[in-house]
């Protein structure tokens, strides 16, 4: 039986999907497949109810009958952390019940895919951080990167040195078009040339990293003010809160971006809708623009959203949403199998 544990050197590079899709491809090779995700990290609440939706597409993509706390053994709340830093925990109690979830999970499977919680370090006050995970339950190592300035190089080479042996190689997600080339010809043999092997590098995708205007507007419980088209994809959020020509200049700079601003800014407005990177505006505070606003608007076919809270409040809740993984689907899976299959060395993987 194989082992894989998907691991990242940030949280939200792509786990998930990464890790699904090559559940998915082993299965349909006709491999008995498993799923595991030691520490649950997506929670509503500090008080540990889980909202973690990971397990629950992995038992639907892989027909899974597995119980929710078999997949999940550790809730990773912040009430959990709080307590584990007050010695309310037990280490040795919380690796053997993920060691023997594991165990009766991966009884006659081919192969259990392991999902890391949010970042390499993630879990190091219980004494289970990926690599320590992997250790546990005798895995191999997946570990995603993003990459976009060689700076990047650095995190690859201090998560090599943490994972160790159990590197069975490095996947590069997200990679902007720009920086293919530099990665190719300078990064990855660099790596390589250090003996951390390279799977390949996945090129950025709208359907993988942001959130279509639309849903974006069904999380914000936003009203639309525009009778345009809303199915574009927001990557990333902009505050207007300087004068009218400074952010015409601002937002020039932008791509794929929303501005959230209060619905009172008229000179924000105006130069939101004439910046072709911005996407959409979100309006806060319950303030409504100007006919005018919404006329000229409605001419660029920029969607204007209203909400009735407080910019900050706006700012973290969008962030939320396109950090959380929101686009996390049986499609976002099928997407992520086919960019794999095509550009990612899987059977050197799950050999």
């Amino acid at each position: 039986m194989k082992s894989i544990l998907v691991t990242a050197t940030n949280e939200s590079t792509g786990k998930t999907a990464v890790a699904l899709a090559l559940a998915t491809i082993a299965k349909a090779r006709g491999q008995s497949v498993g799923y595991m995700k030691p520490k649950g990290t997506r929670l509503q609440s500090n008080v540990g109810k889980t909202l973690d939706q990971d397990p629950m597409l992995a038992r639907e993509l892989l027909d899974l009958d597995a119980e929710m706390h078999q997949m999940e053994p550790v809730v990773y709340s912040p009430t959990f952390i709080d307590g584990a830093i007050r010695g309310q925990e037990n280490t040795d109690k919380l690796r053997e019940r993920v060691r023997s979830e594991y165990e009766s999970l991966a009884e006659d499977t081919d192969l259990m895919m392991i999902e890391g919680g949010g970042s390499l370090s993630t879990g190091g006050i219980v004494g289970l951080t990926d690599p320590e995970v992997a250790e546990l339950l005798d895995s191999s190592v997946l570990l995603i990167a993003e990459y976009a300035q060689p700076g990047d190089v650095d995190d690859v080479l201090a998560a090599a040195e943490d994972i160790g042996d159990r590197l069975a190689g490095v996947l590069f997600n997200r990679v902007a078009d720009t920086a293919f080339e530099e990665l190719d010809t300078d990064v990855i043999p660099y790596l390589e040339g250090r003996g951390i092997p390279v799977l390949g590098a996945i090129p950025q995708q709208k359907e993988l990293a942001g959130v279509t205007i639309d849903d974006l507007a069904a999380e914000l419980g936003a009203e639309t003010l525009t009778n345009v088209d809303s199915d574009a994809y927001v990557e990333r959020f902009l505050v207007g809160a300087m004068g009218g020509d400074e952010a015409l200049r601002f937002f020039r700079r932008a791509r794929d971006a929303a501005v959230i601003t209060g619905g009172d800014r008229s000179d924000i407005h105006t130069a939101a809708i004439q910046a072709p990177g911005v996407k959409c505006l979100i309006l806060t505070g319950g303030h409504r623009p100007s006919n005018a606003v919404l006329g000229k608007a409605e001419e660029a076919g920029k969607p204007v959203l209203a909400v009735n809270t407080d910019t900050l409040t706006v700012v973290d809740r969008a962030e939320e949403i396109v950090h959380s993984g929101r686009t996390r689907d049986a499609r976002t899976v099928e997407l992520m199998r086919e960019l794999l299959s095509s550009r990612v060395d899987v059977e050197e993987l799950l050999a």
